[in-house]
Formats: structure tokens, C-alpha cells, sequence
């Protein structure tokens, strides 16, 4: 089973369930939605630089994890449907969000593609969220 990214605000297949990755999660989301929090960034999320953030991230939180159990989790938590990674940021806005990161770490890992939702044509290395 695939799994794939979005942010809060995707509409998503009822076949699809959001699993928060987020430190938090809209005002007024409605119920049905997972957590694992897990793959938070931590406090310093929105008061370092780019490069470190991506340094912290992966030092922080990714190298902490294994991506075999992670991916083992997500799909228990989606318990049977699709799980779909979320945070805040949207595509095509000209951000990027720690949820590519995310995405390029278990796909390396399980070998598989862990797409954006709406961008399953192209390739892992060009998320739509990926830092430039």
C-alpha cells in the first residue's frame, strides 16, 4: 500500500486518512485523523536557518526513528486505508515543508515512492515541498 503526503487542507479520497506529522493541527479539523508526532520538528521549527533545520532534522528526529517501523506504524495507524502524511504547508506556494523530508527518508529506506498527493507523477528527489 502506498503512502503518500498532503497538508491539512488536501481533500483527500475517503479511501485516504491524514495522519498528523505536524507539532499541532488546524483549528476545527475534523475528526477521523491519526497522529504521529514523531516526525515533528521540534521546537526550533520557525527560528533557525535552512541549513539548520535540515541538520537538526535529520539528527533530531529522523535519526532517532527507524523508517521500517515508521512505515509499519503509519500503516497500522491508517488501518487499512491509504495513510497520508500531513502538515500545514500546501504545494505551490514557493515554501517547503519538513513532510518531503520526511517522504525522502522512507522512501530511501523502503523503497518505495512516497509521493505528494495530486504529484504522484513525478519523481521522489522533486516533491513539491522539497527545500530548493
Amino acid at each position: 500500500m502506498p503512502i503518500l503526503t498532503a497538508s491539512w487542507f488536501t481533500k483527500l479520497p475517503a479511501d485516504h486518512v491524514k495522519i498528523g506529522i505536524s507539532r499541532g493541527t488546524p483549528r476545527g479539523m475534523a475528526a477521523g485523523y491519526r497522529m504521529f508526532r514523531q516526525l515533528a520538528p521540534g521546537p526550533w521549527f520557525n527560528s533557525v536557518s535552512v541549513p539548520e533545520y535540515l541538520q537538526r532534522y535529520r539528527a533530531e528526529v529522523l535519526d532517532q526513528l527507524n523508517p521500517h517501523q515508521v512505515a509499519e506504524t503509519l500503516l497500522r495507524l491508517a488501518d487499512g486505508k491509504v495513510p497520508v502524511m500531513v502538515c500545514f504547508e500546501q504545494p505551490n506556494t514557493g515554501k517547503w515543508c519538513h513532510r518531503s523530508l520526511a517522504a525522502a527518508w522512507l522512501a530511501e529506506a523502503i523503497g518505495e515512492p512516497v509521493p505528494e498527493f495530486g504529484f504522484e507523477q513525478l519523481p521522489q528527489q522533486d516533491h513539491p515541498l522539497l527545500p530548493v
